[in-house]
């Protein structure tokens, strides 16, 4: 009969207790800011292999940081996309259009018109380079924080607000969070609010995509800390195993709600390293820079296009505010650490690339700012005819029945009925919108 390992209950005195290791950020509230630990190569110095290269090319990539803007702000290096200046201008509007709107709907949601709101000021280039890297009829599997893949694609900021407001003209009918969009016209998949479930749901698609014999792909985004969750790993695991033309991009924006990225293992890799593990493609790329993130997108589509398999791309950034209107980013992280972060801001620098190429101005500039901020507001107005938080203006009662079953079940009708009966007894006055 076994009893146990000879040495058990062995004493250790020579050996020390064992410890936990607990990541603690950089900087708290308070402490003084030094980015100095942070390795951040001159830009256009990292190689850009064939899109059609064995994984293993990559693994370099995966540690380096793909930038293409240097501090004169040309572009440099074997990863400049060579935009024209037309694509490059309607991508500086696009971003400027996203915090426009960023900021419009902030106000409201201080001013009571809806319940919530996120922001992605400072991680603009994340999405909507990357839109303008993937074809339109891509499948896009978004994290709540890329709202500008949807203003690239075009969708109408009306039909924003209108979910956002969760009012009579909410095509979602009030099921989703603000923010939460879906469009299956835009190729935009419902925003979850369970972290990380995209992943899965990506790869998922870009299989069936592959079975049909189709030509699209999928991308989809999550933060870094959402990329310890277990999806993440089923979802390397199935891309990689059956070769699906997927693109998974992780936003490290340093910060999750109040725990910084160490939490999720970024203290000893980085988060394109995960790549290597599963044996996919991986890049890192700074996603302060909308050039090299273009192209880190367009590598891994047309990879994926090719047949080639997935790839991971992280997007090394900044979250500059909140993370989200209930959170307080003062209580957990210094102050100066937006003004000192090293990779600037977006807008800033793809304005500062077109003014070197003569091809833009502080004037220009200027006036699209004042002109973006009339179409938002515009939009928000029109919008506000259906009605804001609280204001009673909302889809019939009926409604909320509705869109599960193709015929309503009898005992289901029976219930909508007694409770529009019961709140009409409780609110004589009240009608359907």
């Amino acid at each position: 009969m076994a009893t146990g390992p000879a040495n058990s209950g062995k004493e250790r005195g020579n050996l020390p207790p064992l410890e936990l290791h607990v990541p603690e950020p950089h900087f708290r509230p308070g402490d003084p800011v030094d980015y100095s630990f942070l390795d951040i190569p001159p830009a256009g110095q990292l190689p850009r292999p064939d899109e059609g290269c064995d994984t293993r090319e990559t693994h370099a990539l995966c540690h380096g940081l793909i930038r293409v803007l240097g501090d004169d702000h040309r572009a440099v290096g074997a990863w400049d996309p060579k935009l024209d200046a037309d694509t490059l201008r309607r991508m500086l509007r696009t971003m400027a259009l996203t915090r426009a709107f960023d900021d419009r709907m902030y106000r409201g949601q201080r001013q009571g018109k809806t319940s919530f709101y996120m922001k992605c000021t400072g991680e603009e280039a994340t999405s909507v380079a990357s839109a303008f890297a993937l074809d339109n009829d891509d499948m896009v599997f978004p994290s709540y924080r890329q709202q500008g893949i949807l203003i690239a694609r075009g969708y109408p900021l009306v039909e924003m607000v209108n979910q956002i407001y969760s009012n009579r003209a909410d095509k979602l009918k009030g099921r989703q969070l603000p923010i939460m969009y879906s469009s299956k016209e835009h190729s935009f998949f419902s925003i979850s609010g369970n972290l990380a479930t995209q992943y899965p749901q990506a790869a998922g698609w870009a299989m069936a995509s592959a079975i049909k014999g189709d030509t699209r792909i999928a991308s989809a985004w999550i933060g870094e800390g959402s990329s310890a969750e277990g999806d993440a790993h089923a979802a390397f695991t199935f891309a990689t195993v059956f070769n699906a033309p997927c693109v998974f991009n992780i936003v490290n924006n340093q910060w999750a709600i109040s725990s910084f990225s160490g939490f999720a293992g970024g203290e000893r890799a980085t988060f394109a390293a995960k790549a290597i593990g599963y044996g996919i493609a991986g890049l890192r790329v700074d996603g302060n820079d909308a050039l090299a993130v273009y192209a880190a997108a367009r590598w891994a589509a047309d990879r994926a296009r090719a047949n080639k398999g997935p790839t991971l791309i992280e997007h090394f950034t900044y979250r500059a505010e909140g993370h989200s209107t209930s959170d307080d980013p003062g209580a957990y992280r210094s102050a100066q650490e937006r003004g000192e972060w090293p990779l600037g801001d977006p807008i800033m620098r793809l304005k500062q690339h077109l003014i070197a190429l003569g091809e833009w101005s502080d004037a220009q500039h200027e006036a699209m700012d004042l002109d973006l901020a009339e179409q938002v507001k515009a939009a928000t107005k029109e919008a506000e005819k259906n009605g804001v938080l609280g204001h009673g203006l909302h889809h019939p009662f009926h409604t909320m029945f509705e869109d599960v079953f193709e015929e309503l079940p009898w005992n289901l009708e029976e219930q909508a009925e007694q409770a529009i009966r019961e709140r009409r007894i409780k609110w004589p006055d009240w009608k359907e919108s």
